[in-house]
C-alpha cells in the first residue's frame, strides 16, 4: 500500500509543479512579455526588462518546491525501502502531497498565514519520515 500511494503522490506533486509552469507560461503569454531576447523575438516583440509579478511568484513557488519535494522524493522512498508502518507512511505522503498543493494556491494567491502553515504541515510531515527511517533502522540494530 504504501508504495502505491507514495507512487501516487510523487505523480501529484510532479503535476503540480507542470502546473506551475503552465501558469507562468501563460501569464507570458497573455500579454506577450518576455525577457529573454530570443523567446521575446519569436513574436516580434522586444524583450521586457523584468518579468511578470505572477511569474515572479510562480518562481517563488518552483524554488520552495525545489527545496522540500525532492526531499520528499528521498525520505518517503527510504521509508517505504526500510519497509516502516504502511498505513504511517501512506499518510505521511497523503498529507504532505496535499500540504505542498495548498501551499502552492496559497503562494499564487498571496495568502498568509495559510502559506506558512502549509509549508509547516509539509515540513512536519519531511520530520515525521525521518522519525519513521530512525525508528526502522535503529529496530533493525537491534534485532
Amino acid at each position: 500500500m504504501g508504495l502505491h500511494v507514495f507512487a501516487l503522490c510523487v505523480v501529484a506533486l510532479f503535476l503540480k509543479m507542470f502546473l506551475v509552469s503552465c501558469y507562468q507560461g501563460y501569464h507570458r503569454l497573455r500579454v506577450v512579455a518576455f525577457t529573454n531576447p530570443e523567446d521575446a523575438a519569436v513574436f516580434k516583440r522586444a524583450p521586457q526588462p523584468a518579468e511578470r509579478p505572477q511569474v515572479i511568484r510562480a518562481a517563488r513557488v518552483w524554488a520552495n518546491d525545489l527545496e522540500n519535494i525532492p526531499a520528499f522524493f528521498a525520505l518517503g522512498g527510504l521509508a517505504i525501502a526500510l519497509d516502516s508502518p504502511a498505513a504511517l507512511t501512506a499518510w505521511l505522503c497523503v498529507v504532505f502531497t496535499l500540504a505542498r498543493g495548498l501551499h502552492t494556491g496559497a503562494y499564487l494567491a498571496a495568502l498568509q498565514p495559510w502559506r506558512t502553515l502549509f509549508y509547516g504541515i509539509g515540513v512536519l510531515c519531511l520530520l515525521g519520515f525521518c522519525v519513521l527511517i530512525l525508528m526502522r533502522v535503529f529496530s533493525l540494530y537491534r534485532a
